[in-house]
């Protein structure tokens, strides 16, 4: 009985121990393969960073107004008569737009040329009567006091009749009419829009350290966010007060705008071109890699493998970046003029690991930024 288990024993140790030192075996000659397995090389697409002429500019976004606009108003109150317009209309400064009832201002007009008259016609009298001495002279300074105050009455209606008569200001573009025929309209009723849409006026803001890089006649771009076409215009107008509750600075540019493409009110892409500057190392936004530790880049070197052939690696360096616009980045610090970046695959890569360049990524062009 002893000696059967004793057998048995034996027979599981041997059993046990065969199967712990193939598991041994096996894990050392994977260990082994993999040891002098090389990864196989990563595609990716470089760019070799060089000094460059780069155009800095300052992006932000602005709101289209009128070089002239305004909201046209009743001055006095009265019966609508006839609207002369309508919607989108262009009109000349001057243009007869709406007519308010001015029966009775006429009638007081004509009545007042009545009295004008007389009291001329008395003036006169009087006044021959005291050439020839026969009457005093105080007759004759209330003889004119009348004719001035008749005079001054016909004054006051002609002014209320034209008041009766909105005419447009300027030359512009007349929007939709907001009175009726027959409506009773009281001073400050709005009646109509009216924008000059020729020259248009863009006010936007930038942070108050942008400031010092600023001036008068700047060259500026406007875009749409809807897309089409590009307008130029210069900064005509610089707010002296920055805003103390969100430091920034407001400005204007005046734009043309023969075609009417912008309208009042617009939302729109405002670049400020600044002085081109020369030596400047820009590289594509796709070549930083940023995380908790700083941005970085990779660069291609070239290397020595163990059987003595040549080879690409990478490897990661830090870099301090600058100003940022349209998918570029200005880079001032770790990179050096002639250096191959990798910008497109470095998802993939680590330090040293081996690469083939797939394509020679062209030079970026010459944009504008924000410094």
């Amino acid at each position: 009985m002893i000696k059967r288990l004793v057998l048995a024993v034996l027979f599981v140790g041997v059993v046990v121990g065969g199967i712990v030192g193939f598991n041994m075996f096996r894990d050392r000659m994977i260990a082994q393969f993999f040891a002098g397995m090389q990864p196989p090389p990563v595609t990716v697409s470089v760019i070799e960073a060089e000094p460059r002429a780069w155009r800095p500019g300052i992006e932000t976004i602005g709101t289209a107004r009128a070089a002239q606009g305004v909201e046209l108003a009743v001055e006095v109150p009265g019966i609508v008569t006839e609207v002369i317009f309508s919607a989108n209309d262009r009109v000349e400064a001057g243009t007869h737009l709406v007519q308010l009832d001015d029966v009775v201002e006429r009638a007081d007009l004509l009545a007042a040329e009545t009295s004008l008259e007389l009291a001329m016609t008395e003036l006169g009298r009087i006044e021959t009567l005291r050439e020839r001495g026969v009457i005093a002279s105080t007759n004759v300074d209330t003889a004119q006091a009348a004719a001035t105050n008749a005079r001054a009455q016909v004054a006051r209606v002609t002014a209320i009749l034209q008041q009766k008569e909105l005419k447009a200001p300027f030359s512009g573009v007349v929007g939709i009419p907001r009175v009726d025929v027959g409506e009773y309209v009281v001073p400050g009723t709005v009646y109509a829009s009216l924008q000059d849409l020729d020259v248009m006026r863009v006010d936007f803001t930038i942070p108050e350290q942008q400031l010092r890089v600023i001036s008068i006649g700047l060259p500026v771009t406007i875009s749409m966010e809807s897309g089409g076409p590009e307008f130029s215009g210069t900064i005509s107008g610089i707010d002296p007060r920055i805003d103390a509750n969100t430091r920034l600075v407001t400005m204007r540019a005046e734009v043309e705008n023969p075609e009417g493409a912008i309208n009042p009110g617009q939302f729109l892409r405002v670049r400020v071109e600044l002085p081109e500057e020369d030596g400047v190392i820009v590289l594509p936004q796709t070549a930083i890699s940023s995380n908790l530790y700083g941005d970085s880049v990779f660069v291609v070197r070239q290397s020595t493998a163990e059987d003595g052939t040549e080879r690409m690696t990478v490897e990661q360096v830090f870099v301090q970046v600058g100003r940022r616009t349209q998918g570029l980045v200005e880079v001032t610090e770790g990179v050096n003029p002639g250096e191959l970046i990798v910008s497109a695959g470095q998802n993939r890569l680590s330090g040293g690991a081996a690469v083939v360049i797939a394509e020679t990524a062209a030079a970026p062009q010459t944009a504008a930024v924000i410094p």
